[in-house]
């Protein structure tokens, strides 16, 4: 049988299983990191995923391997959502706030997520996948395009993280404050130390977020 994808490109029913294997045992790394639980052996993990504990070497050498696949995966998945609900923005001062707003609403919306990004918090912001390469790339459209006064781009993304884990600590350690106002209220705070009049940051971080922000994990 053969188990290479065929003309059409469709993959095969091995690669198929082989790829659902994958993303179990992401999954499952994903729910451990979440729980604190990084010191667990292979075993528990290939139970947790609900797979042979054979079937975890034919993908990972190790489970810090498998860790940082779990890790990419979330930021990955993240970097692509914000694509998507700003690609139409033309604004770079407010594809930066919808950014921000939006992953200040993961923090109650997508918690297992949440708990991933502040567990890694420090190591993202130098990141090169999900949040932080396009931060900065939005800093920068924002002070080619006179919409941001800052000399460098690179501090002001290191305020801004501090900013957003600082926010999600706090969403995680008081669950009855309101994530949404907290969200726009720390982006407006941002947008000010980033340039814009004070009317102006609250004006943009007033304009409506996409409906199905959130509508795909």
């Amino acid at each position: 049988m053969s188990t290479m994808p065929d003309d059409s490109g469709v993959p095969s029913r091995l690669e198929r299983r082989k790829q659902r294997t994958r993303a179990a045992l992401i999954r499952a790394a994903q729910r451990l990191i979440a729980e604190g639980k990084l010191n667990v052996p292979v075993l528990e993990i290939t139970r947790a995923a609900d797979v042979g504990m054979g079937s975890f070497y034919n993908h990972f050498d190790s489970k810090e391997e498998l860790f940082e696949a779990a890790v990419a995966d979330v930021l990955d998945a993240h970097g692509a959502m914000l694509d998507r609900l700003t690609e139409s923005i033309d604004d770079p001062a407010e594809t930066f706030a919808t950014s921000f707003r939006l992953t200040g609403r993961l923090f109650r919306q997508r918690p297992q997520e949440s708990e991933i990004l502040l567990a890694h918090g420090p190591a993202l912001l130098s990141s090169e996948r999900g949040l932080a390469p396009r931060a900065l790339r939005d800093i920068k459209a924002g002070v080619h395009a006179g919409r941001f006064h800052l000399d460098d781009p690179a501090l002001a993304l290191a305020m801004a993280g501090g900013a957003l884990l600082g926010l999600g600590q706090l969403l995680r350690d008081d669950p009855d404050r309101d994530d949404a106002r907290a969200a726009d209220l720390v982006t407006e705070n941002v947008l000010q130390l980033f340039g814009l009049s004070a009317d102006e940051a609250r004006a943009v971080c007033r304009r409506p977020l996409p409906d199905d922000a959130f509508g795909h994990p």
